[in-house]
C-alpha cells in the first residue's frame, strides 16, 4: 500500500496542469516497510526530454544523482517517479513498462485539456511484464482522516 498526504497529491497535480500539453515529472521520498510505503515529499523536474515532450519525459541522470542526493540529506528514501500523461489515461504505456524498475512507485496522474483528470499507483511485476496497481492510503492532514482507494479522481 501506498500512503500520501492529500497536499503532496495536489502539489502533482499542479505541476501536471502547469506542464500541460507536455509531460511533467518527479521524483517521490519517504519511507517504507514491508506493509507500506509512505511518500513524505516529492521533487519536481524539469522535462528534460528534447522531442516528443507531450508523450514521453526524461530524467537525466544527473537529476538522478541530485535526487538520491538529496534523499539522503534528508534521511528519506527515493521510493520512485510519478509524471502526466496529456489527454490519456493514467495507466502505464509501454514504454513506461519498458524503462521502469521494479521496486519503485510510479505514480500517473492523467492531464485531459489543461485540466487534472485522475491519479494511479504502480509498481512494476519482478518478472518485468507488467505493473501492478497499488492502493493508496490518501491521508488529510487536518482532519486526520485517510481513505484507501486504487484511483484518485479531481
Amino acid at each position: 500500500m501506498i500512503e500520501i498526504s492529500g497536499d503532496l497529491l495536489n502539489r502533482i497535480k499542479i505541476h501536471g496542469e502547469e506542464t500541460y500539453n507536455e509531460e511533467c515529472c518527479g521524483a517521490l521520498f519517504g519511507n517504507y516497510s514491508d506493509e507500506s510505503r509512505s511518500i513524505l515529499d516529492i521533487l519536481e523536474f524539469e522535462n528534460e526530454k528534447e522531442e516528443s515532450r507531450q508523450n514521453r519525459f526524461l530524467i537525466t541522470p544527473a537529476q538522478y544523482r541530485s535526487a538520491e542526493k538529496l534523499a539522503k540529506e534528508r534521511n528519506l528514501e527515493l521510493l520512485g517517479f510519478y509524471h502526466s500523461h496529456p489527454d490519456h489515461p493514467a495507466q502505464p504505456s509501454q514504454f513506461d513498462i519498458d524503462h521502469a524498475l521494479p521496486w519503485f512507485i510510479y505514480i500517473i496522474v492523467s492531464i485531459n485539456k489543461g485540466e487534472a483528470n485522475n491519479l494511479t499507483s504502480w509498481i512494476l511485476k519482478e518478472d518485468r511484464s507488467e505493473f501492478d496497481n497499488q492502493k493508496m492510503k490518501v491521508i488529510n492532514s487536518e482532519e486526520k482522516t485517510s481513505v484507501l482507494k486504487s484511483e484518485i479522481i479531481f
